[in-house]
């Protein structure tokens, strides 16, 4: 199975793949690559419906002379953590951003928001941002009050005094709460319908199916993320050496 960066061949081959509808892991099957590459490969580039290779691996090539400009310089960069693949985390972040975006979140924040997710602490000070993104302060600043405002992120301060900024794993459970009271309403407004409409119009028979469905969903997110809630902060078990739970 090949390895290294895709080629502006197997980009145009993925073009071509999502033009014709096919599965992510049909189009990595075609070329020899892992399925979790090509889906980071779209995600991070416009997603399957503005996907363009030619785009893509402009952008690519434009991330990677960033990155070499930016690599410090009188010394090598520090080892990465645990081991882990510095090439291979940058493109999880990258993919993470891009998700992000896609779901309505701002650029900067998304970034930041990555930064706090994919940081073993937990956490990030102004400083460690700004050196983690290469940007500004200000920038940091305005996307940290923009995320403080959506609920997002909290302030804390450490031993030595300084503000850090963390994104509570319990952020998930608030958004899919507030997900489900958004089609709550939706729902209800739906149903308002039914009686302006007239209750036995095809319009407002439409309009009932919709708040019957809205209502559904509605009750499934909310009661699913109460059961699930725990999840979020459960720990990992920790295996022996041979591999069974201690």
């Amino acid at each position: 199975m090949p390895g290294g960066r895709l080629t502006q061949q197997e980009r145009q081959q993925i073009a071509l793949g999502l033009a014709d509808g096919l599965a992510y892991a049909e189009i990595a099957r075609r070329l020899e690559r892992p399925t979790s590459t090509v889906t980071r490969e779209v995600m991070r580039n416009g997603g399957p419906t503005a996907y363009r290779a030619d785009l893509a691996h402009r952008a690519t090539e434009r991330r990677a002379h960033r990155r070499r400009q930016a690599a410090p310089r009188g010394g090598e960069a520090p080892a990465p953590a645990y081991g882990r693949d510095a090439e291979a985390v940058r493109e999880y972040e990258e993919t993470f951003t891009t998700v992000l975006i896609q779901t309505g979140t701002p650029k900067m924040m998304a970034r930041v928001l990555t930064c706090l997710y994919t940081s073993d602490a937990g956490s990030l000070t102004a400083a460690e941002l700004v050196q983690r993104l290469q940007v500004s302060p200000a920038s940091i600043s305005k996307a940290i009050a923009f995320l403080e405002g959506q609920g997002l992120v909290r302030r804390e301060r450490d031993e030595r005094r300084r503000e850090r900024y963390v994104a509570d794993n319990d952020v998930w459970y608030q958004s899919m709460i507030a997900s489900a009271r958004s089609t709550t309403q939706l729902a209800e407004t739906a149903r308002e319908g039914v009686h302006v409409l007239g209750r036995d119009t095809p319009a407002a028979i439409r309009l009932e199916n919709i708040a019957r469905f809205l209502d559904f969903v509605s009750e499934s997110i909310a009661r699913a993320a109460d059961q699930a809630r725990d999840i979020l902060h459960t720990q990992p078990e920790t295996t022996t050496d041979d591999g069974s739970p201690t």
